[in-house]
């Protein structure tokens, strides 16, 4: 049962990932341009706008977004669980208070806007990029692993291995962690989704990536002007983009669903 669950989501996301990985090692060297946005001649999906094979720009275009993605919510988390966790175990409330509220300062900032105020001051590359993106993602994420971790800290069981002489480590990753980690994963995959979309939306706009990049969102900025014209230039690696997000969320969603168990 759980691995028909899990079906749809791999298929989903299996295409994507797989161009995104391995597409540059069958890309094979560039031939030479067209003319932009037409169909045929040799050009499965067509040319782009600047006369460019549109498949072999597919190939080249997802390694980007993925493994930005991937650094972004890792470096996310990194930060924001021992925050979080710290905040939720801690009985000093000036500690909670000096974790948690210079977080709600920046959460206050809307992510992309600050993203943008960064990049018109320093020219982020695609490492600058995650780094921004974790960077925004940090104290939303701190909160909910302080909040899925507040309750767990509450029970008497963390007060008995208080008791009992237990490290900081034991009592906060040991039994706070662990239970409230189905709460954390859920939240892994909605925020997995959201950086994609945010990364996605930063190349568009050319955040941490060069204007004529091999890039599945610069792809769909720069031929969006042809879109009538050679329509594949821009709803295929729109659609990858949609495949990758729509296919983790049901991954996730497949994983944690407890009517999946079987007693």
């Amino acid at each position: 049962m759980r691995a028909r669950r899990l079906l749809p989501g791999l298929v989903v996301v299996a295409v994507p990932l797989l161009l995104a990985l391995l597409g540059p090692v069958f890309a094979g060297e560039p031939g030479p341009r067209a003319v932009s946005f037409t169909l045929g001649g040799g050009h499965w999906l067509g040319t782009d706008f600047v006369g460019r094979d549109v498949w072999r720009q597919v190939l080249h275009g997802g390694r980007t977004v993925v493994l930005t993605a991937l650094a972004a919510t890792a470096l996310a988390y990194v930060v924001a669980l021992p925050v979080g966790l710290a905040a939720a175990v801690t009985r000093a409330r000036w500690l909670e208070e000096l974790l948690m509220r210079p977080l709600d300062v920046l959460l206050a900032v809307p992510s992309l806007l600050l993203i943008l105020l960064v990049a018109s001051v320093f020219s982020p590359g695609a490492a600058g990029l995650a780094l921004l993106v974790a960077l925004v993602n940090v104290p939303d994420a701190a909160r909910i692993v302080r909040a899925a971790a507040a309750e767990a800290a509450a029970r008497p069981a963390v007060e008995a291995l208080r008791m009992q002489g237990e490290s900081w480590w034991r009592v906060a990753v040991g039994y706070v962690g662990r239970s409230a980690l189905r709460t954390l994963a859920a939240d892994a995959g909605v925020r997995l989704t959201g950086v994609l979309y945010l990364v996605s939306t930063a190349a568009f706009l050319g955040v941490g990536v060069a204007p004529d990049a091999a890039d599945w969102a610069v792809m769909v900025d720069r031929n969006r002007t042809g879109l009538f014209i050679q329509p594949w230039a821009v709803v295929v690696p729109a659609l990858l983009i949609v495949a990758l997000t729509t296919g983790t969320n049901l991954l996730f969603d497949a994983a944690l669903d407890k009517k999946g168990r079987r007693p």
